[in-house]
């Protein structure tokens, strides 16, 4: 697992915000999911999903510079909770809060913060990076293959 999460120097994680605020906590989140350790890594997980995908629908700015490193740990065997992962990937694939919100209150467009375009981006990253599916519709893995199924599902819109 020495190549996992190789890139992830590579993003400006102090630039970009997640619900909290700057996402410099995300690297040691997605380190922490790799750790062996199921408890730990649940746990990573479940505060990963609170700073880029909040309630399961909403989504910040980091979220679509996460997406690529979720893909890279859904497909690896030793990490115990890709079937959590994939889930994720699909709340993300199918986040609309901002854009529906929009469609309603037209200012929100106005503002900064650029919600709808940072959902759309997570939204396409996903999309993107949805090469490994058919090798994880592939796995022995009953669970990883259903949640790999439901993305899947999520996908074809």
């Amino acid at each position: 697992m020495e190549t996992a999460l190789k890139d992830l120097e590579h993003i400006p994680w102090r630039e970009l915000q997640d619900s909290t605020g700057a996402a410099t906590a995300i690297p040691s989140l997605l380190t922490a999911i790799t750790s062996g350790d199921e408890a730990t890594a649940v746990a990573a997980l479940v505060r990963l999903r609170q700073r880029i995908c909040q309630y399961g629908f909403v989504v910040d700015q980091a979220t679509a510079a996460t997406v690529p490193f979720l893909w890279e740990l859904a497909q690896l065997p030793q990490v115990a909770c890709r079937v959590q992962i994939l889930r994720l990937l699909k709340n993300i694939a199918e986040a609309r809060q901002w854009e529906s919100t929009a469609t309603a209150y037209p200012k929100l467009l106005n503002r900064p913060e650029n919600y709808v375009g940072w959902e759309r981006a997570a939204r396409r990253a996903v999309r993107d990076h949805r090469g490994p599916i058919q090798r994880l519709l592939a796995e022995p893995d009953k669970e990883v293959v259903e949640a790999t199924r439901e993305l899947a599902s999520a996908l074809t819109d």
